[in-house]
C-alpha cells in the first residue's frame, strides 16, 4: 500500500497528527517535498513535538523515515531538530532515517537572501516565513544549488560552491547592498551540520523502491495544503515546491510507482497563515475567539493564523486537485463553542456567484456567502465513536461530505493520539 497524507487547503490542517496516527500500520514514511517552512504538531505519550523537516513518523520506533528528493534541507535546522528529538528520549539513527542524496541543501545565503527580498518588497511582500525556501528552489531549477550527496565528496562540492557563490555574491552585493556569503565560512558550515548526517544519506529511490517490491506499505507526508501548491494554489502566495499527492512518487523518488491511495487532511474550519487571498476569512472578536479556541498560531513560526468559517468552494477544489479518496477532518472539538457554525457556501465574484474556485486575481475580489449550521453545543474531546458524537456534529460531518464531494473517514476531536473517531 502507497499512501499519501495530503492537505486540502492553506496548510495547518493537522498532517502531522494524522501522520502520527495512521503511521501505526505503515513501514516507511516519506517527506517528498518542502523544507522547515511549516511544521507538523504531534501530540502522543512521548510528548508533545513540532517537526518542521523530519517526517512525523520519526515519532514510531518501528517506522523507517525518509527525507526525499524533493525536499529543501538546511543542515543546521536539521541537527538541531535532531538533538532535540534525542533529549526528549526519541532515537534517531540510520537505520530509522534515510536521507536522499539528490535532496537539495538550503544554505545560509538562501535565508540571507529571503529576508532581503521580504524586506524589498515592503508592504508588497509575500508573507514568507524567512527560511530560504523560494532562493534554494529557485537555484535548484537554475542548477546552481547543492545536493546532499555532494557532502560525501567535499573536495568537488568546494569547488561547485566557489563558482556558484561568484555569482550568487553579485545578487547579495550588487542588488541588494548585502554581505557577501564568505566561502570559507560557508565550507566551515557545511562541514559541521553535514558531517554528522553522512552515514544517513544514501539513494532513497532505490531504498523506496525495493520497499516497494517487498510489499512494505510506504505512507507519504505532504508539507502545506493544495492551495500553496506552486502550480494549482493562490500564485504568487504559495510555496515554492508542488504540494500534491501526484508529486508524491516523483518528489520520494520512485517515479516509477503508483499510489494505491489519497487521504485529505482539513480542518473542520479554515485557517490561512502569511499573505494572500483567503475569501472565508473572520474578523474581529469573532476571528479571535476562534482563533483562541483552536489554538491558532503557526507551527514553524508563531505567526496568528487567520481564521474563517468552513470554506466549501476551496476545500472541492482542494479535493480535486489532491484526488483525495477519503477524508480526515481535524479540530473538530474546537467548534463545540459555537451555537451557530459559519459556512462558506459559495463567493460572489463581479456579482456572479461562483462554486467555482477562481484565478487567483478573482480571488481578491471574492466576497463570502456565509450561511450557518446548527451547533451542538457541547464537549466531544471524549468521543470515540460515531454513536457517541451529537446528532448535530454529524450532520456537520454529513454536510461537508455532500458539498466537497468526498467521504470523511477519520474525524479528531483532540490534539492526543487516541483522540479521534473513525467513522
Amino acid at each position: 500500500m502507497l499512501t499519501a497524507i495530503t492537505g486540502i487547503n492553506w496548510g495547518d490542517e493537522g498532517k502531522g497528527r494524522m501522520v502520527d496516527l495512521l503511521s501505526e500500520d505503515y513501514d516507511i514514511v516519506v517527506r517528498y517535498q518542502g523544507g522547515n517552512n511549516a511544521g507538523h504538531t504531534v501530540v502522543n505519550p512521548k510528548g508533545k513535538f513540532i517537526l518542521n523537516l523530519l517526517p512525523s513518523g520519526i515519532l514510531r520506533d518501528d517506522v523507517v523515515n525518509v527525507m526525499g528528493n524533493g525536499m529543501v534541507i538546511d543542515l543546521e535546522h536539521l541537527a538541531g531538530e535532531i538533538g532535540r528529538l534525542r533529549e526528549a528520549g526519541v532515537e534517531v539513527t540510520p537505520e530509522h532515517l534515510k536521507i536522499s542524496d539528490r535532496a537539495v541543501i538550503c544554505m545560509p545565503y538562501h535565508v540571507m537572501l529571503d529576508c532581503l527580498e521580504e524586506e524589498r518588497l515592503g508592504d508588497a511582500k509575500f508573507g514568507s516565513t524567512r527560511r530560504g525556501i523560494a532562493p534554494v528552489y529557485g537555484d535548484k531549477y537554475m542548477k546552481k544549488a547543492l545536493r546532499m550527496g555532494e557532502l560525501l565528496h567535499p573536495e568537488r562540492m568546494a569547488q561547485r560552491l566557489k563558482g556558484i557563490l561568484e555569482w550568487k555574491n553579485l545578487t547579495i552585493e550588487k542588488v541588494y547592498g548585502g554581505q557577501a556569503a564568505a566561502l570559507q565560512k560557508m565550507l566551515d558550515w557545511l562541514k559541521k551540520y553535514g558531517e554528522p548526517l553522512k552515514s544517513y544519506i544514501c539513494d532513497t529511490g532505490l531504498y523506496l523502491d525495493e520497499a516497494a517490491k517487498a510489499g512494505k506499505n510506504i505512507m507519504f507526508e505532504a508539507q502545506l495544503g493544495a492551495l500553496r501548491d506552486i502550480d494549482f494554489g493562490i500564485y504568487p502566495y504559495t510555496s515554492s515546491s508542488s504540494t500534491i499527492a501526484a508529486y508524491a512518487p516523483v518528489g520520494a523518488g520512485i517515479p516509477n510507482r503508483k499510489l494505491d491511495k489519497t487521504i485529505g487532511i482539513m480542518k473542520a474550519y479554515s485557517t490561512c497563515v502569511g499573505e494572500g487571498p483567503f475569501t472565508a476569512e473572520m474578523f474581529g472578536d469573532e476571528a479571535e475567539a476562534l482563533r483562541k479556541a483552536g489554538g491558532e498560531y503557526g507551527a514553524a513560526t508563531g505567526r496568528p493564523r487567520r481564521v474563517g468559517g468552513f470554506d466549501v468552494v476551496a476545500s472541492r477544489y482542494g479535493v480535486r486537485m489532491q484526488g483525495a479518496d477519503e477524508l480526515a477532518l481535524t479540530k473538530m472539538d474546537v467548534l463545540s463553542y459555537l451555537e451557530r457554525i459559519p459556512v462558506c457556501t459559495a463567493y460572489r465574484v463581479d456579482g456572479e456567484l461562483t462554486q467555482a474556485f477562481p484565478f487567483t486575481d478573482a480571488l481578491d475580489e471574492a466576497q463570502p456567502v456565509i450561511e450557518y449550521l446548527e451547533g451542538w453545543g457541547c464537549d466531544i474531546s471524549g468521543c470515540r465513536s460515531k454513536e457517541e458524537l451529537p446528532a448535530q456534529a454529524l450532520a456537520y460531518i454529513a454536510y461537508i461530505e455532500a458539498a466537497v464531494g468526498c467521504k470523511v473517514r477519520y474525524v479528531s476531536v483532540g490534539p492526543a493520539r487516541e483522540q479521534y473517531v473513525v467513522l
